[in-house]
């Protein structure tokens, strides 16, 4: 198949490749704490490796963002998902903490590799079209199918252990399964317009990797002496500790109130799903909150880590079904519809040359505050943690005051759009 040839087209691409990628993960997430539980870990053994995890990214985010920018999207984005295969049947066959370890550390790396580089390609497809278009819509549309993706395999992946007698491993082969079909549509949608390479293929390599040093210090410099750009990563960093508190402890606090980790998957599951969806759905509405707020990125930013912060701290009580999974699913609808907004003012900042790289910032910004969530997390009672943790979200509505009142575009990028009239 051939590069699309309209924004439409592209956004379809953008669009249908998120929702391949996320699936496999939704599938996973419901069962992923609780399998290490039932195979002896505790829970902070797991809080753990969800830190290892963590490290990983954080060491590998930026370089790999750098790969992608240098070497091309589509073979980092293809390797990262061969390697989440492998992780999902490690993780699946793991019967120690080191098995599990091994797991963790092979997700980490994936995770790394494809974080930012389908974005990257996305955006700069749609400059090369229609150098004034705007994509905030189009992420927008990513951050539902992001959701949408998964919400579904969140519902199924919290099901599917019913029909194998408990079995908390089967979504892991299933998501290993999917992994395969999402390598596929990669290597049929994502094409890239790029200078050919002259030589071998392992020349290209090692002169690409000479390259990924200047292009990730680009990046670094570019986030360090930016303002609105050191913005979006704090805010990024403080919604990933809110993360973190609803993925690490939200398993355990459903499990409770359902009166077990069968039942609790289940339970859990189907509230996940629920916040996947309608965080998908509050994605969509982010740009048309924001008009209904004067056009404010700061005040729809600020109003939407006020919600956050408030449905954190009602996850720590009281001890009610209801209550507990509407305030999980309020905590992901907050995100869901911040995320878009932050990413147009991140976008609004780089040029092409180093756009996967800041958008590998921004999940390494989030991987930080999960990392810092999964070390102290676990140390304190969880009625206390939720509490903690909804305390700070809910205070980054101060920094949100200090982002650019609208979305307008910077000197970067009138230059870049400049330089192709």
């Amino acid at each position: 198949m051939s590069a699309p040839t309209t924004v439409s087209a592209a956004t379809r691409r953008f669009v249908g490749l998120t929702a391949l990628r996320w699936l496999p993960v939704g599938l996973t997430t419901p069962v992923t704490v609780l399998l290490a539980l039932s195979r002896g870990l505790s829970l902070r053994e797991v809080g753990l490796l969800f830190t290892v995890h963590g490290l990983v990214v954080l060491a590998l985010e930026l370089p790999t963002g750098g790969l992608a920018d240098v070497l091309g999207r589509r073979p980092v984005v293809v390797l990262g998902a061969f390697l989440h295969l492998l992780s999902c049947l490690v993780y699946a066959t793991a019967d120690s903490f080191g098995g599990f370890l091994a797991g963790i550390l092979l997700l980490g790396i994936g995770r790394a590799l494809d974080s930012g580089p389908v974005e990257a390609w996305y955006v700069d497809t749609v400059h090369q079209l229609d150098p004034s278009a705007d994509v905030a819509p189009g992420l927008a549309k990513h951050s539902a199918a992001d959701g949408g993706g998964l919400a579904l395999g969140a519902i199924i992946g919290g099901l599917l252990p019913a029909f194998f007698d408990g079995n908390l491993a089967a979504p892991f082969l299933l998501a290993a399964a999917l992994n395969l079909v999402f390598i596929a549509a990669v290597l049929r949608l994502l094409h890239e317009q790029r200078p050919p390479r002259q030589g071998s293929v392992r020349a290209a390599l090692l002169a690409g990797a000479r390259q990924v040093p200047a292009t990730v210090g680009g990046a670094v410099r570019l986030s360090v002496t930016d303002g609105p750009l050191r913005l979006v990563l704090l805010l990024t960093a403080v919604g990933g500790a809110g993360l973190v508190a609803c993925e690490l402890l939200g398993p355990v606090r459903f499990a409770e109130l359902a009166g077990g980790r069968d039942d609790g998957a289940a339970v859990y599951g189907t509230v996940l799903a629920s916040a996947f969806a309608v965080a998908a759905f509050a994605a969509m509405a982010a740009t048309p909150l924001r008009r209904l707020l004067r056009g404010s990125t700061r005040a729809t930013c600020a109003v939407l880590a006020i919600l956050g912060g408030v449905a954190l701290a009602m996850l720590a009580g009281p001890d009610l079904l209801p209550v507990a999974a509407v305030a999980f699913v309020g905590y992901y609808v907050a995100h869901g519809a911040n995320w878009p907004l932050l990413s147009a003012v991140l976008h609004a900042r780089v040029t092409a040359a180093h756009r996967a790289t800041a958008v590998s910032a921004m999940s390494l910004a989030m991987m930080v505050g999960g990392l810092l969530g999964n070390l102290l997390i676990p140390l304190v009672r969880p009625d206390v943690a939720f509490v903690a943790v909804g305390a700070l979200v809910a205070a980054s509505a101060l920094a949100c005051w200090r982002l650019p009142a609208a979305d307008r575009q910077s000197a970067l990028t009138k230059d870049l759009i400049n330089s192709r009239k």
